[in-house]
């Protein structure tokens, strides 16, 4: 075989080795989104004072598939259908100074929310001033955004958390739609939790 087309056929194989290492990269880079972290851009000021309008979070699929949320926790997840026109079940709307909806929807939306898990399966909870006491006891909570006299702040007629279902509010307990209006998100609607921040460079770290 002549030289020339020894170096020909070198070429050729190079190329074909250098494209299916792009397509291999690019798959992995997929794959890591759909099963393991996902970025996500934090649209509203409802985390506020945690995670600022525009800030990117970095969310762990793991955790979802492979074990279970707990309270604590952000977590970026499906509201159901109608949670934008805050609709508690089936058809009801709630009203501040009673108690939050505690009746699960039973259709997924498609739109994605990023809030903070408060409550789980079989927890009783009420809400006052922002505060959420859980099981008779006060959430730690010195990450909110404290909302005295504000009446969306104050549930205070308790509610049980049904099975299998989580209960997500805002930091930003005053200008959040959340769990409150609409109820206790399933865990299968969880997409996983947010577990570290990147950019702005100055708000990078570990949540």
């Amino acid at each position: 075989m002549k030289r020339g087309a020894k170096r020909s056929k070198s070429t050729v194989s190079s190329g074909v080795e250098l494209v299916l290492i792009i397509l291999v990269a690019v798959g992995l880079a997929f794959g890591i989104q759909a099963w393991v972290v996902k970025p996500y851009r934090i649209p509203s000021g409802s985390m506020e004072p945690t995670l600022a309008v525009g800030q990117r979070v970095l969310v762990n699929r793991i955790g979802t598939h492979f074990g279970k949320p707990h309270v604590g926790e952000i977590a970026v997840f499906h509201p159901p259908e109608g949670a934008q026109q805050e609709a508690c079940g089936v058809s009801t709307r709630i009203t501040p100074g009673g108690a939050a909806c505690s009746e699960p929807v039973p259709k997924e939306g498609s739109v994605n929310f990023i809030k903070r898990i408060v409550a789980g399966p079989g927890d009783t909870i009420k809400i006052v001033e922002g505060h959420v006491i859980r099981n008779g006891k006060r959430e730690s909570d010195s990450y909110i955004r404290p909302c005295p006299g504000v009446s969306e702040c104050n549930f205070p007629v308790p509610i049980r958390i049904p099975a299998g279902h989580w209960f997500m509010m805002g930091d930003n307990r005053g200008e959040s739609d959340d769990s409150r209006f609409w109820g206790p998100v399933p865990t299968g609607w969880i997409i996983g939790g947010a577990f570290a921040t990147y950019w702005p460079p100055d708000r990078i770290g570990i949540l």
